[in-house]
């Protein structure tokens, strides 16, 4: 009788020896009384509401334009001038402005800014189409015409963090600093000069009473001032739409966003 020698670990005579791939990684099946094979899936964490969503819709409360903006964190390359021209005429040829102007002009003709121009419906017609010349030719200067020259970007980007007096500065400084189209900061022309020049052009079109040096530059602050709180509202709106509202997050605009008007 011939018997075949075994050495430990090799099957015996006829058995198929397991592959060494499928046997090398093979995890060790020891499973421990009343425990169950597989330990089921964690549950996954709930995502953290308290934390603000910092995305930019295209209109703040469905109505205000806020074409300017840009989201936080978002990296956008640096407008076209084409890109810079659609921005401009959607600030000025927005059903919006058309309101605002409207509430604007009367509020004027309300306080008697102009005498010249007059009251009732009359003197409101000459208020509106002034006014209305006044946002586009601005809106055409600070957004499309300086910044091509100068190469910067109007676009309002949203810093979204940090404490509020930090982010409140960040945003009423932006009508002295913009990003060039290299993305670095820089002096901002566009917004101070365009908003001047579009006040040197209203000379034309105003009474003469008010073309005076104090008077133009009053409303060339206001105008300054009014760019600056708006981009302060469009910083702080993401979290009044999130913890006030309990809005859920909106779409980000990241396009052609506008910051001003």
């Amino acid at each position: 009788m011939i018997t075949v020698a075994t050495q430990p670990g090799c099957p015996p005579a006829g058995e198929a020896s397991p592959d060494p791939l499928e046997t090398q990684d093979a995890p060790a099946q020891t499973a421990s009384p009343g425990t169950a094979e597989s330990a089921p899936p964690s549950p996954q964490k709930p995502p953290d509401k308290s934390q603000p969503a910092n995305q930019q819709p295209k209109r703040i409360l469905g109505v205000m334009p806020n074409f300017r903006a840009v989201s936080a964190g978002t990296v956008a390359p640096p407008p076209t001038p084409r890109q810079a021209f659609i921005l401009a005429t959607q600030n000025s040829f927005d059903y919006s402005s058309f309101i605002f102007v409207g509430f604007t002009s009367a509020f004027a003709e309300w306080t008697n800014a102009h005498k010249q121009l007059g009251q009732g419906m009359p003197g409101y017609g000459r208020y509106y189409w002034r006014g209305y010349v006044d946002k586009t030719d601005g809106n055409y200067l600070v957004l499309f015409a300086l910044p091509t020259l100068f190469r910067q970007d109007e676009r309002y980007y949203t810093r979204g963090k940090g404490g509020f007096w930090r982010r409140f500065g960040y945003a009423a400084t932006r009508v002295f600093v913009t990003p060039d189209y290299n993305g670095h900061d820089s002096f901002n022309y566009s917004e101070l000069l365009g908003r001047g020049m579009a006040q040197g052009i209203s000379v034309l079109y105003y009474p003469s009473q008010t073309r005076t040096a104090g008077a133009i530059g009053a409303k060339y602050g206001y105008a300054i001032m009014r760019d600056a709180l708006t981009s302060v509202f469009r910083e702080f709106w993401p979290d009044i739409s999130t913890h006030v509202l309990h809005r859920r997050s909106p779409s980000a605009g990241q396009g052609t966003a506008a910051k001003g008007d």
